[in-house]
């Protein structure tokens, strides 16, 4: 069998690297070219402008005064609508108390604009009759004759006499297939009344009794894949709702009464209404004592993901009218991002000199790391920019910024680590994979910290500040890879050449600037294993630039093992003196 050597593993290790970047710009490529992706970054607001949209918020249904506390509510629930991941830097703030400030970069589209207007009147109402399908206006309407007229007072919300002639010929004329029955109602239907409505996903067409439970009864919701009761995977999408305690409470009577209905008949649903419109109406497969529903059906992820959205962030009070729209400049533009990536290039200029300087040719791979590092980062920002919406602002430029330090921290962790196992007497290939197995636990504790306080920073910040925390982790995580896929493949291979083995003095590994003692030291003499480098350079030296070397890079550790065995040592002697 062929033997694999380190260098063999390390070529293999660097066609890795480059497949990854291969599937990036393949990836990239074919957004930009059937997608919305391009090669260039999306820029935030404070670089690049966009629309400004100016809110003023309604009660439905009245004239009452909107409160603070919903106003407050209204600003981080639209935020969570346009800017529910915290790196499209969209700007969402009140003004005089009253209305409500959304400025985003470029030009929203469609789908964002109706996040923004929509209302989120949600409520539970039951169905008393309809179903899929049935969207379209009745041709021949039911006579007037034949219209049913309830017999008694309404029970419960599931009584089919709230159904009256005047609802059911409501029901008959509405016509779901019409784009102005699926816009948002402009008057809330009162909750103690019966109403009809669409759900255009299934072209459906409903009779809903009262609202039984608000959508503020909502703690939250989310997705996932549903699960049996044995708790295995069952490959479809799942929408779970958690209700508060009153809600829990109301909607365990709720399915109590329509799951006794049984399948097939209409009243066994309850549709979940957003401003008038259906979003989803599913059957009651049984009784939900703990107030944790799971909506299943023909979801997709998508779908399910809206669905989710909707039911966690709709139950807003209030709704919004466009007083005003304009368009906004940059509020720092291209000057602003032009001094800033002067400054990231005066940064890389200054470690570039410094890795030069400090460890001649080996610097060179310091900045070839720093080059695919930046590659592999920008990439990633315009990746994410297609499919997250992400956009740099200029807060993001200095996290970038910030990186280039961090980054280049990790390769010269490594290279001191080299250097201290030629200083122990190794060669260079053993000391190239006996520094990498120190090093790599610094590095990994540094870059955990990183992270860690990039996460902290992301969820406890808003606005700017998150773009700021994303950059930051995601450099991080660039920083790891590149270390682990390139700095340390290429150094396993510049350890087998000529330049780099010999310790060439130009290499920035040579054995004499670095103060190394070889083992053999001629006429019989060897290097002990308890020396230091500070007792050898405490013998007869004619290069006092390795002499200075050898004192500086003793660590404090090896300093104190040196005094406590001289102090032994002298112990000793005036022992024997004394014999």
């Amino acid at each position: 069998m062929p033997r694999t050597g380190p260098g063999t593993a390390a070529k293999r290790t660097l066609v890795w690297l480059g497949v990854m970047f291969a599937l990036l710009a393949v990836l990239l490529g074919s957004g930009s070219i059937w997608g919305t992706a391009s090669w260039s970054p999306k820029l935030a607001l404070d670089l690049e402008g966009g629309t400004q949209m100016i809110l003023a918020p309604q009660v439905q249904g009245g004239s009452e005064e909107i409160t603070e506390e919903q106003l407050d509510q209204a600003v981080e629930i639209i935020r969570q609508r346009v800017d529910g991941s915290g790196v499209a830097e969209a700007e969402i703030n009140t003004q005089s108390g009253r209305n409500v400030i959304v400025s985003l970069p470029g030009i929203p589209d469609a789908e964002t604009r109706e996040l923004i207007q929509a209302s989120a009147q949600m409520e539970f109402r039951p169905v008393l009759f309809g179903g899929p399908g049935q969207a379209p206006a009745a041709e021949t309407p039911t006579p007037e004759e034949e219209l049913p007229v309830p017999t008694a007072e309404p029970t419960d919300a599931s009584d089919p006499n709230w159904i009256t002639g005047e609802v059911l010929s409501a029901f008959e004329a509405l016509d779901c297939t019409s784009p102005e029955a699926l816009e948002p109602a402009e008057e809330a239907v009162p909750a103690d009344e019966p109403m009809v409505a669409c759900e255009p996903g299934t072209q459906g067409k409903y009779i809903l009794g009262p609202v039984e439970v608000p959508g503020t009864d909502i703690d939250t919701a989310d997705f996932g894949m549903q699960r049996s009761a044995q708790g295995q995977s069952l490959n479809t999408w799942a929408v779970n709702i958690q209700f508060n305690a009153e809600g829990s409470e109301t909607f365990r009577e709720v399915t109590e009464r329509l799951f006794a209905f049984g399948q097939g008949d209409p009243r066994n649903q309850f549709a979940i209404v957003l401003d008038g419109t259906i979003i989803s109406a599913p059957t009651t497969n049984a009784v939900i004592p703990d107030g944790r529903p799971s909506i299943s059906g023909s979801f997709t992820e998508e779908s399910a993901a809206a669905l989710a959205e909707q039911l966690k962030y709709g139950a807003l009070p209030i709704s919004f009218e466009i007083q005003s729209e304009q368009q906004i400049s940059a509020t720092l533009g291209a000057d602003q991002l032009r001094l800033g990536l002067i400054a990231g290039i005066i940064g890389l200029i200054l470690v570039a000199v410094y890795s030069i300087f400090q460890y001649r040719m080996l610097g060179l791979v310091t900045i070839a790391s720093l080059v695919v590092a930046g590659l592999l980062t920008y990439l990633a920002i315009c990746i994410l920019g297609w499919t997250e919406n992400y956009r740099l602002s200029l807060a993001g430029v200095a996290g970038l910024i910030v990186a280039i330090g961090q980054t280049a921290d990790s390769f010269i962790v490594y290279f001191e680590r080299i250097r201290d196992e030629l200083r122990d007497g190794r060669g260079l290939v053993s000391a190239v994979e006996n520094g990498w197995r120190r090093a790599k636990r610094t590095v990994l504790a540094s870059k955990a910290v990183n992270l860690l306080a990039a996460v902290v920073l992301y969820f406890v910040a808003v606005g700017n500040v998150r773009g700021f925390a994303f950059t930051l982790g995601l450099t991080a995580v660039a920083d790891l890879i590149v270390v682990f896929l390139f700095t340390q493949p290429v150094m396993r291979l510049l350890a087998k050449t000529k330049f780099f083995g010999e310790g060439h003095r130009f290499s920035g590994l040579d054995p004499k600037k670095l103060g190394v003692m070889p083992l053999y030291r001629g006429a019989g003499r060897i290097r002990m294993p308890s020396a230091t480098p500070e007792t050898a350079a405490a013998g007869r030296t004619k290069n006092k630039a390795v002499s200075g070397e050898i004192a500086r890079r003793t660590t404090i550790a090896e300093r104190r093992l040196a005094e406590q065995k001289a102090l032994a040592a002298r112990s000793n002697g005036t022992d024997e003196k004394d014999k």
